[in-house]
C-alpha cells in the first residue's frame, strides 16, 4: 500500500540499518512505491563478532535486501569518518534512523550508549547539514517499568530503554532550533516478514510458528492468558515512518495499535491459520518482578500528528505473516 502522494522523484533516502528488520522493509516500500526516489542503505553487516551475552552484534543480513536495487553501503555509525563522507558526497532529503543495538540483554553499557546516543546526534549533525527530515527509532522500552504507555511516563529498566529516552532528549533538544521535520516512532512489539534474522530476538509470532511448524508443542510461561503486550504488525510500522515523513508537528510518538493482546492469542491464533492442534505447555515464568505483564501504547497524539490510523489487528497480521513463516521455515530452518 501507498501512503502518500508526494512525488519522491530526485529525493535522495538514507536508511541506517537498513539490512535489518524494520529497515529493509522501508527500503522496499520504496522501491515498489516510489521507484523514482533514489535509496541509499547503510549497513553494518554481521560477522561471527559477539556481545558478551553471546548473541551477534549486527542482525543486519544480506537476504533481507535480495531484490533491492538500490545503493547498499557497508558501515558502522560509529564511524565518524564514514558520517563525514555521506555528508560530503550525497544530498539526503530524508533519513530513516533504524540501526542500532536493539537487543536489550546486551551488558555493555558503554557500546550501547556510543552506537545509540552518541551517533545519533552525529546523524541529526547530518540531517541539519543537508536540510534532511529525520525520522528515527525510539522503543517502548523507554517506559520499562511504568504502567502509564504514553509520552512523559518514561521508566528505563535497561541501558537499551535508557539509551532510547536519551535519543529522544536529544531529538528534542534539536527540535528547538533545527529547521527541519524530526520524528521519533516509539515501536512496540513488531513482528513480520524479515525479522527471521534478528534470531532469538525476533517475535513469539514467528518462534511459535516454527515451533507449531516442526511439530513441537509451543511452550509459554504459566498465566500466558494475562501477559499482554501490544503486538504490531510490520505494514502499520512502515505506515508510520511514511507518514513521519511530513508530519503536523515534529515529536516523539507511540507505534502500536493501542489494543494489547496475549501470548495465549497468539498461539491460538496461529493454530487455526496453521491448522494444528497442538498442546500448550506452560512453564514457570522466571523473569516475576522484572517481567512486564502489560503494554499497551497511547496512539491517540500519533493519530493527530501523523495521520496514523493502525490498519492490522492481531488476527489479520498473522494472517498476513503466515505464507511467509512457512517460507522461512522451509528455507531457513529445515535445511
Amino acid at each position: 500500500m501507498r501512503y502518500i502522494e508526494d512525488d519522491l522523484k530526485d529525493k535522495t533516502i538514507l536508511i541506517t540499518g537498513g539490512a535489518g528488520f524494520i529497515g529493509s522493509n522501508l527500503a522496499f516500500y520504496f522501491q515498489n512505491n516510489h521507484p523514482e526516489a533514489k535509496v541509499v542503505v547503510l549497513d553494518c553487516f554481521r560477522s561471527g563478532e559477539t556481545f558478551s551475552n553471546g548473541n551477534l552484534k549486527s542482525f543486519g543480513h544480506f537476504k533481507n535486501l535480495i531484490g533491492f536495487s538500490g545503493e547498499v553501503i557497508s558501515g558502522d555509525i560509529n564511524d565518524k569518518d564514514l558520517l563525514l563522507t555521506l555528508e560530503a558526497d550525497y544530498k539526503f532529503d530524508y533519513i530513516f534512523h533504524e540501526a542500532a543495538i536493539s537487543d536489550t540483554t546486551v551488558l555493555e553499557q558503554d557500546l550501547m550508549v556510543k552506537t545509540n546516543v552518541n551517533a545519533f546526534k552525529d546523524l541529526l549533525d547530518l540531517a541539519v547539514a543537508h536540510k534532511a527530515n529525520m525520522i528515527y527509532a525510539s522503543s517502548a522500552a523507554t517506559y520499562g517499568g511504568s504502567d502509564t504507555f504514553k509520552v512523559g511516563h518514561e521508566a528505563p529498566n535497561n541501558v537499551y530503554g535508557f539509551s532510547k529516552v536519551m535519543m529522544d532528549n536529544i531529538a528534542y533538544d534539536y527540535m528547538k532550533t533545527a529547521d527541519i521535520s524530526i520524528v521519533g516512532l516509539r515501536y512496540f512489539n513488531v513482528y513480520g516478514a524479515r525479522e527471521y534474522f534478528k534470531n532469538t530476538t525476533a517475535s513469539m509470532v514467528l518462534q511459535f510458528g516454527h515451533q507449531l511448524l516442526s511439530g513441537k508443542n509451543p511452550r509459554l510461561f504459566e498465566g500466558s492468558d494475562k501477559i499482554l503486550r501490544d503486538f504490531i504488525y510490520i505494514e502499520d510500522i512502515i505506515q508510520a515512518n511514511i507518514k513521519a515523513m511530513a508530519p503536523k508537528k515534529s515529536g516523539v510518538y507511540n507505534v502500536g495499535t493501542g489494543k494489547a493482546r496475549s501470548f495465549q492469542d497468539i498461539v491460538d491464533i496461529l493454530q487455526r491459520e496453521l491448522g494444528t492442534t497442538a498442546t500448550c505447555e506452560y512453564i514457570p515464568n522466571p523473569f516475576v518482578g522484572s517481567y512486564q505483564f502489560f503494554t499497551q501504547a497511547d496512539i491517540e497524539d500519533t493519530k493527530e500528528f501523523l495521520g496514523y490510523v493502525p490498519g492490522y489487528e492481531m488476527e489479520e497480521g498473522i494472517k498476513a505473516y503466515v505464507a511467509e513463516i512457512k517460507r522461512i521455515y522451509e528455507t531457513e530452518v529445515k535445511k
